[in-house]
């Protein structure tokens, strides 16, 4: 779950801390890639936007007169759980190239049960084919039901399955599912 509520919780990263997390993503990007030729970050609905602009900025910052392709991803229809709740488009997909050939940076805020991923990479169907799809989230909290694997993680934060994941730019909190529980009591 990724929103900007003012639920108490553990403070897990501060604005710096996620500083300092997307500026490692960065850097291990261009390293894997040999560079940003080639290479679409492509942010997923909501959360992963601002992370994949963020992403964007730090390595046009290490690499002065790079362009990074990016775009933004809603995989509402793509969801396997469309018949167990109602389909509430996030925001519009706006992804201006074609992708194939390309490598593609997918970017979300919270890994969880690995089928936002997984709705991610059949839409990006309807783009092209790229040669390649990398994952990088800011929050791997575990739980996978899918056999998917993040490529770049700027913390492991293990959570029990109930518990809540806010994230935003000034910080990430998780609050435990007895507190939740606690709150609504």
């Amino acid at each position: 779950m990724s929103s900007a509520g003012t639920q108490s919780g553990a403070v897990v990263l501060t604005a710096q801390d996620i500083s300092r997390a997307i500026t490692r993503i960065a850097h291990e990007i261009l390293e894997r890639n040999r560079g940003i030729n080639n290479v679409v970050l492509v942010g997923m609905q909501r959360g992963g936007v601002w992370i994949a602009d963020a992403i964007k900025a730090a390595v046009e910052r290490v690499e002065p007169g790079s362009t990074v392709g990016a775009g933004s991803i809603d995989v509402s229809m793509y969801r396997d759980d469309i018949g167990l709740r109602p389909v509430v488009p996030a925001a519009a997909t706006n992804i201006s190239v074609d992708l194939s050939g390309r490598t593609v940076v997918l970017v979300d805020d919270v890994l969880f049960t690995g089928r936002t991923v997984r709705a991610a990479l059949e839409a990006l169907n309807d783009y092209g084919r790229p040669r390649a799809v990398q994952l990088a989230v800011l929050v791997d909290r575990g739980h996978r039901e899918l056999p998917i694997r993040p490529d770049y993680v700027g913390k492991n934060i293990p959570t029990h399955f109930d518990d809540e994941v806010l994230v935003n730019e000034s910080g990430v909190v998780v609050t435990l599912a007895q507190q939740a529980e606690e709150k609504v009591s």
